[in-house]
C-alpha cells in the first residue's frame, strides 16, 4: 500500500478499528495494541483493495481475528468500563451510560451492537465478518437490546 493511501486509511478508520478492538478486549491498552497491529498488517499487506468498502471490511475482519487470537493469551486484563467511558469524549452523560451498558454485555451481544450501531454494518455483513448466520446476528441484536433496556431502565433505551 502506498504511503499516502495508508495515511488516509489510518486517519479514516483508526477510531472504528479501536472501537471494535475495545469491544472485544475491554481495555484501552490492549485495544491500542490491536489497532497498531492491524495497521502494521495493512501497511505490509499486498492486497489490492477494490475500494473503500473492501478496505473497511478487511480492517474489521483483521481486527476481529487479532482480538480473538489475543484471547488465548493469559496476561489479558479488563479495565473498569465506567471509568473508561468517562475518559472518552462522549456527547453527554447518557452516552457514557449507554457505552458502559453496551460494554457490560457478553461478547456475543456486544460485538453485533457495536458493528451495527457504531460501525454501520448490516446484519448480513456482521454475519460474514463474525462467521455467524444472519438470523443469529439478528437474534443477538434483539437480545442485546432487551438486555440494554433492562440495564438502563425502560425509559433509557
Amino acid at each position: 500500500m502506498e504511503e499516502e493511501a495508508f495515511r488516509r486509511a489510518v486517519d479514516r478508520y483508526r477510531d472504528m478499528v479501536f472501537r471494535i478492538a475495545y469491544t472485544y478486549m475491554r481495555n484501552a491498552p490492549d485495544a491500542d495494541d490491536v489497532t497498531q497491529d492491524v495497521f502494521v498488517q495493512l501497511l505490509r499487506s499486498k492486497t489490492a483493495f477494490k475500494g473503500e468498502r473492501h478496505l473497511r471490511r478487511w480492517l474489521v475482519r483483521v481486527t476481529v481475528n487479532r482480538c480473538r487470537s489475543l484471547f488465548r493469551t493469559p496476561w489479558r486484563r479488563v479495565e473498569d468500563i465506567e471509568e473508561y467511558a468517562h475518559a472518552l469524549a462522549m456527547p453527554s452523560r447518557e452516552h457514557e451510560g449507554l457505552f458502559a451498558a453496551v460494554m457490560r454485555l457478553p461478547e456475543r451481544y456486544r460485538v453485533p451492537i457495536v458493528l451495527f450501531y457504531y460501525g454501520g454494518f448490516s446484519t448480513e455483513e456482521i454475519a460474514e465478518l463474525t462467521h455467524a448466520r444472519p438470523a443469529t446476528v439478528r437474534a443477538r441484536l434483539s437480545r442485546a437490546r432487551v438486555r440494554l433496556r433492562a440495564q438502563l431502565g425502560d425509559d433509557g433505551a
